[in-house]
């Protein structure tokens, strides 16, 4: 049940637990990784905020008023893209709450997290009085290793795979697991575990596409080429734009290959797709125009000749 492998590589392994136990109450191994992820995250902020000699005890602050409106956001916004799974035609007003606040389940999106994070930024900085984009700024750089550990939460509850491949990185899942967890009827009427899945079962287990190992290694990546141009930031916005648009980026590629995508409607169209190419568009953009207006801040605009000379 708990063996997750990646056989073209050779790669077996026997326990990989979601969760563990404390004093009888269950900790998943999810949550552990994803308060790992924003604790790193924070220490990161602060040793940027010292290195431009800014108040490291600012985002202590920032990020105690932070972290519930991130996760209420995250929530929030999974359960707006998946209505019709939510809110059930006959079901209680008390069914469909509990259903709703039931976090232990599954059910977060980034972009409904870094949505809240960012609007709580907005508000707090205006309060404190200081840069809103310079704060944005220092935050975005630890981001990405955030979220490559809280990918890894989505390595151990199986879930946010890909479609069905045989390729070098393939990772195949024991159905087992989610039968003992009375979910396999379920994630196969949504679609999440296919019938190309199905048909191309070994020894039991489903092979797909490690969309977590992608979009971690991706998240890595930018968090490295964050880390290094930092030192050259000519103008305000400039990392929370290269963050934006680097991770809209692979987000766009790698969401193509899950089989868990929200929807927009009966359209087909993948929501995180959508976003994500506009989030793109506007990074670019932003940046392009900020590099025009710094540009010619640098070398002065020469000014118009009175009329009649």
């Amino acid at each position: 049940m708990y063996e997750i492998s990646f056989p073209n590589i050779g790669l077996f392994l026997k326990q990989v637990p979601d969760g563990f136990t404390v004093f009888g109450f269950e900790i998943k191994l999810y949550g552990v990784v994803i308060t790992l992820g924003v604790f790193l995250a924070y220490l990161i902020a602060t040793k940027e905020a010292k290195r431009t000699q800014q108040d490291p005890e600012l985002y202590l602050d920032y990020l105690l008023f932070m972290i519930i409106p991130a996760l209420l956001m995250a929530r929030l916004y999974y359960v707006i893209f998946s209505w019709d799974y939510y809110f059930v035609p006959g079901a209680s007003f008390w069914e469909t709450f509990l259903k709703v606040i039931n976090f232990r389940q599954g059910g977060m999106a980034i972009y409904g997290g870094v949505i809240g994070a960012a609007l709580v930024c907005v508000i707090f900085a205006k309060v404190r009085k200081v840069s809103t984009l310079n704060m944005m700024d220092t935050i975005v750089i630890g981001v990405p290793l955030a979220q490559m550990l809280g990918r890894w939460g989505n390595f151990f509850n199986r879930e946010a795979f890909g479609s069905y491949t045989d390729s070098l990185f393939a990772m195949a899942i024991p159905l087992e697991y989610y039968e003992q967890n009375h979910t396999l009827a379920g994630l196969q009427s949504m679609g999440v575990i296919t019938d190309e899945m199905m048909m191309n079962t070994v020894d039991g287990c489903i092979w797909v596409h490690p969309t977590f190992l992608y979009e971690s290694m991706w998240s890595l990546l930018l968090f490295i080429c964050l880390l290094i141009w930092r030192k050259h930031k000519a103008f305000d916005g400039e990392m929370v734009a290269i963050y934006l648009g680097g991770y809209a980026l692979g987000r766009f590629m790698i969401e193509g290959l899950r089989t868990d995508s929200l929807m927009l409607g009966s359209t087909g169209i993948r929501i995180s797709q959508l976003l994500a190419l506009c989030i793109l568009i506007a990074s670019v953009v932003f940046i392009v125009v900020r590099f025009w207006q710094t540009k010619r801040q640098k070398v002065g605009v020469p000014e118009e000749k009175e009329s009649g000379e």
